[in-house]
């Protein structure tokens, strides 16, 4: 029997899980991961902290692994699933030339600003199906650029290599001698070209790129090097995604209007729409799903920047409860959210509004509002943004999904998943197995490897192990509410 080791590192921390043929969890690994929040809005990570938290995460899914009796020798490929956008640089040692600068780090406002002003949004979005955000691995990096004239000097030397968390991963483990990273990270970066499928030159260019060390690029499911680790001999690495295309993937979202809502710190919505990308007139992103050495799909998608993060919140700052756990019961103590919107902009508000200057608020308060009723408008925040976003992805391609699955820590809330699948008005899908992001990892890796043999086994594996929740569409409540949050929402836009 043959199994696939799936890694996947996330923003909180990193998840090793190996699967078996049928896409069974038969180990799993958990190591968590810090992250320095700072209150003029940076976000980093310690570059070798990330790699020190994977083999954390890796060694205790094999020692759990070999505790039941299964040999390291039968694991026949690694696939590696990554937080986007976080990126690192460094030199040709491998020595880290400044923190990892995570994906929700807003550091970059202003540049993003003033290349607005000069006119170059157009072009980036005809060339990347993205826009100029600080979302986006490239505008923090000319930060750097401008505020470390030693990382300058550098550059002009062609001293830099710059890489997403999968490149730099792949570099650790294979000590240098791979260097390379898969179509959905490059894409994320906003220096690849989503048509041609190579770094822009026209890009760097205008950016002063054009000494950047940049990786070899490839499909999600390829040969991406050799991992020599003293828990085992050698392993191939035979995918590497980001971890919501990974989760589309895992999803099965292996056709046109497939889609799937990550609901993690943040959260993806992503639909498949085919073998060509569609620039998008509604507020949408236009990405690479996922891809195989014969195939590339491609994806919109809507980015929520606040999800989970916006409970975490209201449990850090506001003291309000001490397990998320405990918000499912807090908002069903109240009728209704008593005219209370709570507008999760921390980091500015992504898809479909893209105000990323803007400021969190809670609104519509009286002396009547308890905990409980701010509670439930976080809660409601969640599946409100994703109508936003399913809305916006219809109109761009002018017909309705065909199905939607839903993943990530908050499905385990059942008053945000009935909330959501009362408020779309259409079944939702929910996996068994909740870690997707690692599963289309292990997917990906298991097709190149021949573990698993065809996308249409990877169908029916999925199907065995789905179950359907359907909505009640008699249900009034979330949609009085959600008329609410647009007019909350229209206003807090114009203001």
């Amino acid at each position: 029997m043959k199994f696939i080791l799936a890694i996947d590192q996330g923003t909180s921390s990193t998840k090793s899980i190996i699967f078996d043929k049928k896409g069974n969890a038969v180990a799993k690994g958990h190591a968590d991961l810090h992250t320095d929040y700072f209150d003029n809005g940076f976000v980093e990570q310690n570059p070798e902290g990330i790699y020190q938290n994977v083999l954390e995460s890796v060694s205790l899914c094999i020692k759990d692994f070999e505790s039941k009796g299964f040999a390291i020798e039968n694991i026949a490929s690694c696939g590696i699933s990554n937080q986007r956008e976080t990126f690192i640089l460094w030199d040709k040692s491998g020595k880290s030339l400044a923190p990892a600068v995570v994906w929700a780090c807003k550091r970059s406002i202003n540049i993003c600003q003033n290349l607005i002003l000069k006119g170059q949004n157009e072009l980036i979005k005809q060339k990347t199906g993205l826009i100029i955000d600080p979302y986006f691995s490239a505008t923090k990096l000319l930060w750097l650029l401008e505020n470390d004239a030693d990382l300058r000097e550098k550059l002009e030397n062609s001293e830099v290599y710059f890489g997403t968390v999968d490149c730099w991963l792949l570099w650790k483990m294979t000590n240098g001698k791979s260097y390379k990273t898969d179509y959905t990270n490059a894409h994320r970066t906003l220096l690849f070209n989503i048509h041609t499928l190579k770094w822009d030159k026209e890009i760097l260019k205008l950016w002063g790129l054009e000494k950047l060390n940049l990786p070899e690029v490839c499909p999600s499911s390829s040969e991406f090097g050799m991992w020599n680790w003293e828990l085992f001999s050698k392993i191939s690495i035979h995918s590497m995604i980001g971890d919501s295309h990974a989760a589309t993937f895992g999803e099965g979202c292996f056709e046109q209007g497939t889609a799937k809502v990550t609901m993690g710190t943040g959260s993806s919505i992503m639909m498949n729409i085919g073998d060509k990308p569609v620039n998008s007139d509604n507020g949408m992103l236009a990405t690479i799903c996922w891809s195989t050495e014969n195939r590339v799909d491609y994806a919109l998608e809507g980015a929520i920047v606040a999800c989970g993060s916006t409970i975490e919140w209201v449990k850090n700052e506001l003291g309000f409860f001490k397990e998320v756990a405990e918000t499912e019961a807090m908002a069903l103590s109240v009728n209704d959210n008593a005219g209370v919107y709570l507008i999760p902009a921390f980091s500015g508000l992504g898809g479909p509004h893209w105000q990323m200057n803007r400021r969190a608020s809670i609104e519509g308060m009286t002396f009547g509002t308890t905990r409980n009723h701010i509670v439930r408008a976080a809660l409601e925040s969640i599946p409100y943004q994703i109508k936003d976003v399913i809305t916006a992805m219809q109109n761009d391609m002018g017909s309705d999904l065909k199905s939607i699955s839903v993943n990530g820590g908050l499905t385990h809330n059942q008053f945000v998943i009935k909330f959501l699948v009362d408020l779309l008005g259409l079944p939702l899908k929910k996996q068994h197995n909740t870690d997707v992001s690692a599963l289309g990892a292990g997917y990906l890796a298991g097709l190149k490897s021949g573990v698993y043999e065809s996308i249409e086994q990877l169908k029916q594996l999925n199907q065995s192990k789905t179950e359907e929740i359907l909505p009640d569409l008699t249900n009034e409540l979330v949609k009085k509410g959600y008329e609410g949050w647009q007019k909350k929402i229209s206003n807090f836009i114009q203001d």
